[in-house]
């Protein structure tokens, strides 16, 4: 809008005031064309929200997707500090009995101590090896010499992957007493090293192995690598390290501390309140998504009051494929259970009239303690998705064909055919509903600032229309005013 200078002083009207006025009313399908512009910005905003609640309930549903994610189980031991406990969803509930005879342990050597660890050790042609891992290491001293800190460090830039040298000071900062340590990095029996050979001047070592018992025969060898041992359930297991997993199935068992003579007991049993909590972190996320849709789908006179989204099309969609997804089941398999797992009802898990999911807590609790294992095969689909082979962008592509489909599997392939494109043929794209409605507001949008753009270019030129008339009226009048001034003079 041009700055409008004259103020009609020749008329005596108040011609800046007519044409702002006039100008407004010029103004006015801008206005309209604006609010529009915001209503469907706030649309677009909104369709956003509604994906990134769908994604969130989809990330629930991938989390209780397999059985490791949706079976939980625990382990009480009689006693802590013995040993940690962790399981996977093959565990299957028990009582067992440990005893640690052993923990494994790493094999650690220290060569004599030197009074300075930066001193010059050694001469060329001088060399240090040992085996370890079925290979052979060997550090041969340069010309000139090297430091005990300079063979450290050329250790582990040899045999780093096997194992750590070290220069320690087991004296007094008064009277130091630096030693060379090399250690495996592997425990147990295979981890040692071994074959230790120096006739590095300065360095000294006794290499006197271990006896039959693993006991250290030499004061340099200041740790045997030796295996762990265990008897579990009356069974006595060997590891080369304290990890001994595979033992009691499902369960891996990481031994701390050995005491031959105590014996502890450890219960697996089903961990009910993280199934628990994982089903209702789903239902939660459900609900988030079905709070969203009935706000949006209020309609009221008042437009402040109404959902910006009322009567949008992505509304129905998304509500209507939940729904399939998590209570349109076969009624064959209705009639087959016996039990009373085949549907989220049964289970204890029910719909209100708004659409949103509750958990009948005693009920469900119930349905863990009686089969846990048929409660996770509502949820999860073990036997993998199938579609058969069925075309892009049919219903049938995202319907798994194979016996066990899973609510949780049902509900990803919902979302996913809700808010993600399909490759079709000829590499061609099939736009989601989100897609679509997303592409279609903002090509209303660029609409929508085309037309804001061409209208003020049609204010523009009123303006300048109106006070070029207004100007040659002001001029117009004020010539009359000055020749009657002149008639009368």
């Amino acid at each position: 809008m041009q700055n409008i200078s004259f103020s009609g002083l020749a008329s005596g009207l108040d011609t800046g005031s007519i044409i702002s006025s006039l100008l407004r009313l010029e103004r006015l399908p801008i206005q309209q064309l604006e609010s529009k512009k915001t209503l469907s910005q706030s649309k677009l905003d909104l369709i956003g929200t509604l994906k990134g609640h769908l994604e969130s309930l989809k990330a629930k549903a991938e989390g209780l997707n397999s059985l490791a994610g949706f079976l939980a189980f625990k382990v009480d031991a009689s006693e802590e500090g013995v040993a940690d406990f962790t399981t996977s969803d093959t565990a299957l509930a028990g009582s067992h009995t440990l005893s640690v005879q052993k923990v494994a342990t790493s094999d650690r050597w220290a060569f004599d101590a030197v009074v300075d660890p930066d001193a010059i050790i050694g001469v060329a042609g001088e060399a240090l090896s040992f085996d370890i891992n079925q290979t052979t290491y060997q550090v041969n001293v340069p010309a000139g010499g090297l430091s005990l800190n300079a063979l450290a460090s050329q250790i582990n830039e040899l045999a780093g992957d096997d194992a750590a040298a070290s220069v320690v000071n087991a004296g007094t900062e008064s009277n130091p007493q630096y030693q060379l340590v090399v250690a495996s990095k592997d425990t147990g029996e295979d981890g040692r090293i071994t074959n230790i050979t120096t006739n590095i001047t300065g360095l000294g070592i006794d290499t006197t192995p271990p006896d039959g018992n693993g006991v250290s025969q030499s004061a340099n060898h200041i740790s045997v690598g030796t295996n762990a041992v265990a008897i579990i359930d009356g069974l006595q297991v060997e590891r080369s390290s304290n990890d001994f997993g595979g033992v009691v199935e499902g369960v891996t068992i990481n031994v701390l501390a050995a005491d031959a003579g105590k014996t502890i007991n450890f219960t697996v049993s089903p961990d009910t309140e993280k199934v628990k909590a994982g089903v209702k972190e789903l239902v939660d996320a459900y609900n988030e998504v079905m709070t969203f849709i009935n706000k949006e789908s209020v309609f009221a006179e008042e437009e402040d009051a109404r959902g910006k989204l009322f009567g949008d099309s992505i509304l129905r969609s998304v509500r209507s494929s939940l729904r399939n997804a998590f209570f349109n089941v076969d009624p064959s398999v209705v009639q087959n259970d016996t039990e009373g797992f085949s549907t989220l009802s049964l289970i204890g898990i029910d719909v209100g009239t708004d659409g949103k999911l509750t958990i009948d807590d005693s009920e469900f609790d119930e349905k863990i303690a009686d089969n846990l294992g048929a409660l996770a095969d509502l949820f999860v689909d073990t036997d993998g998705f199938d579609n058969g082979g069925a075309a892009v962008n049919t219903s049938a592509f995202f319907t798994d064909t194979t016996a066990d489909s899973g609510l949780t599997s049902k509900l990803i392939a919902e979302i996913d055919r809700l808010i993600k494109n399909q490759a079709g043929e000829n590499n061609s794209s099939i736009k989601s509903i989100f897609s679509s409605r997303t592409d279609a507001i903002n090509s209303q949008i660029k609409r929508f600032d085309t037309q804001i753009e061409s209208r003020e270019r049609y204010v523009d030129r009123v303006e300048a229309n109106l006070v070029s008339k207004y100007a040659n009226l002001e001029s117009l009048i004020s010539q009359i005013n000055s020749n009657g001034a002149a008639l009368f003079a």
